[in-house]
């Protein structure tokens, strides 16, 4: 079993909460009209050219995401999950072992494998198939307040897929989809209004879209917005080359915690703050 440590840091108290919006586009975020997708900008250090890992599907991008390796060495190419042949630990085994508590709030149930088993504290799931695409957003955020409010994790991933949906309904930058993507802001802002002061806080997507689907290499479907709040990123700086496997190693590195030695991404603590922007 592959040791843990924990750094003997300032960071070894912090909490992270890590929002992902699915299928949101860098261009929606600041493009849509809800003044909050630019006022991220200005809370965080921030890339709109960050890249997700092809396919650019949303299973192969999250276990990326969780992973930190591509889908061609954790083997998850489709939205279909299959067990690991060379086992990867994830992001929430990593924490776990370490002693950190860890919730999930999210309304696709694909996201069930992300973790495994006895390395969550709590998960609330709720379907979309029961709820239309905006209640689960609502239900998942008013969730992860009530749960974060009351218990404190280390660790909370809440995913929002409203914007997904309407991107496959109507087509990505649809005035359909351009309203998912306020009504996602209104969510990420109720969050990071609530628990800013007392989190370190990542928002990001697992990849964009074009006409009304995504999976390929082509750029719209490959780039995704970053946004790293908290004292450890300068406001309104833009970050350095960024990627979607960058996310858990800084997300360990925030709680004081030591990444998997199989992990190929790289804290993002280390690059952020590399220039000033007005936005």
């Amino acid at each position: 079993m592959e040791k843990q440590t924990v750094t003997q840091t300032e960071n070894a108290s912090r909490k992270v909460i890590l929002i992902v919006v699915d299928g949101f586009r860098p261009d929606a975020m600041t493009g849509c009209g809800h003044p909050y997708g630019n006022r991220l900008l200005e809370l965080g250090s921030y890339s709109l050219e960050a890249e997700t890992v092809f396919p650019s599907v949303t299973l192969p991008c999250h276990m990326s995401l969780f992973h930190s390796v591509p889908p061609e060495r954790h083997g998850i190419l489709t939205n279909t999950y299959v067990p690991q042949v060379r086992p990867v630990r994830g992001l929430c085994e990593q924490l776990s072992a370490a002693g950190r508590i860890c919730s999930f709030f999210y309304n696709w149930e694909e996201l069930r494998d992300l973790s495994r088993p006895s390395s969550l504290a709590y998960s609330f799931f709720v379907s979309e198939s029961l709820y239309p695409g905006e209640k689960t957003n609502e239900l998942v955020t008013e969730n992860a307040l009530s749960y974060i409010r009351e218990e404190s994790p280390d660790f909370a991933f809440v995913y929002l897929g409203l914007v997904d949906i309407a991107g496959h309904n109507h087509g990505w930058m649809s005035e359909e989809y351009m309203q998912a993507c306020r009504l996602s802001l209104d969510e990420i802002q109720r969050l990071v209004e609530a628990f800013g002061d007392e989190y370190s806080i990542i928002v990001t997507a697992d990849h964009g879209g074009h006409g009304w689907m995504h999976g390929t290499e082509e750029r719209e479907d490959m780039l995704i917005p970053l946004v790293c709040i908290g004292p450890d990123f300068q406001p309104g700086a833009r970050l350095g080359k960024a990627g979607i496997c960058d996310i858990a190693p800084t997300v360990t590195e925030l709680l004081g915690v030591t990444a998997s030695e199989d992990w190929k991404g790289r804290s993002l603590m280390k690059n952020s703050g590399l220039s000033k922007d007005t936005v």
